[in-house]
């Protein structure tokens, strides 16, 4: 358990929420299996279950508050109730689109309340999971040392084995950390593991058909191999072409979309999917908006009915 505290102000009862909310999330399996029943003795101090309507705040709350639980809700009712992987992507990207400029200055394009919404984010999933390219250009850490909760399991997600094992998610020994790699590669990722010093916690995880015929990413796959390994909740922390991929590959339920109100130009794109012939065809999934200071938090549901 991390014991940092949010560095910025808050609502004077987002710390007690924050910690039933944490507590609700310790005393649901992380193990793999089936989701335990809907029980009273679960609830926290200021949150109750309800068997129609999930996790519910008790008593009155600040607006603000209140308007945060809306945002993390769905994502201690899916740890209660979902029998199968449920997933969560994360996104932060300008007015225009971009999650970086073109020479891949990404530090940082959303405000410091998206970032201590996204250590929220990863405090209450089971695992985090990132794209080589991510690893490659940001090294990041991928822990909750920015607000109070357990460091989730770290996924380096390089089906081809392109990184060079140096990384710090790969070393720190912080978190548990799964490198996954299509089968064809995992000799490679473990060779460079050995070389570099992997963390003790570092497991190098090699999947048959991770990339199919065509060299492509084959999402499912992946998240197949991570509920197997007990890991059901599943935050798709980035990069854009990785939480594309599985929006794409239909495997996300949810997408946290973080708008920050710059304008970068000619830069690396964030979301990228396929051509749709009608505006019919698109997506347009039910929405709520949250503010985090200047950025603006589009939080898309994107379930199976959507």
């Amino acid at each position: 358990m991390n014991d940092a505290a949010d560095t910025l102000t808050m609502p004077a009862d987002w710390a007690a929420l924050w910690s039933s909310m944490l507590r609700v999330r310790a005393s649901l399996s992380r193990l793999g299996g089936p989701p335990p029943p809907l029980s009273a003795g679960a609830a926290a101090d200021a949150l109750a279950l309800s068997a129609s309507a999930g996790w519910q705040l008790k008593g009155t709350c600040s607006a603000a508050s209140t308007a945060l639980f809306a945002v993390y809700k769905p994502l201690l009712d899916a740890a209660t109730s979902s029998a199968r992987p449920w997933l969560v992507a994360q996104l932060g990207q300008s007015l225009d689109g971009c999650i970086a400029t073109a020479g891949g200055d990404s530090y940082y394009v959303t405000g410091p309340h998206s970032l201590l919404h996204l250590h929220r984010l990863r405090a209450l999933c089971d695992a985090v999971l990132v794209g080589a390219g991510t690893v490659a250009t940001d090294d990041p850490q991928l822990t909750t040392r920015r607000v109070p909760g357990p460091h989730p399991t770290r996924i380096v997600l390089d089906p081809a084995a392109r990184l060079d094992g140096r990384a710090r998610a790969l070393r720190d020994g912080q978190a548990p950390t799964l490198w996954l790699c299509d089968a064809r590669y995992r000799a490679r990722a473990a060779a460079l593991a050995a070389a570099f010093g992997a963390g003790a916690k570092t497991r190098v995880l090699g999947l048959p058909g991770l990339l199919d015929d065509d060299g492509e990413l084959a999402p499912a796959v992946a998240v197949g191999a991570l509920a197997t390994a007990g890991l059901r909740l599943i935050l798709v922390e980035g990069g854009g072409v990785t939480v594309s991929r599985f929006l794409a590959a239909g495997c996300l339920d949810r997408l946290h979309l973080i708008i920050a109100p710059v304008l970068i130009g000619a830069g690396r794109r964030g979301l990228q999917l396929p051509p749709q012939a009608t505006l019919e065809d698109c997506l347009r999934p039910p929405a709520q908006v949250l503010a985090l200071g200047e950025d603006r938090l589009w939080d898309l549901d994107l379930g199976p009915s959507k």
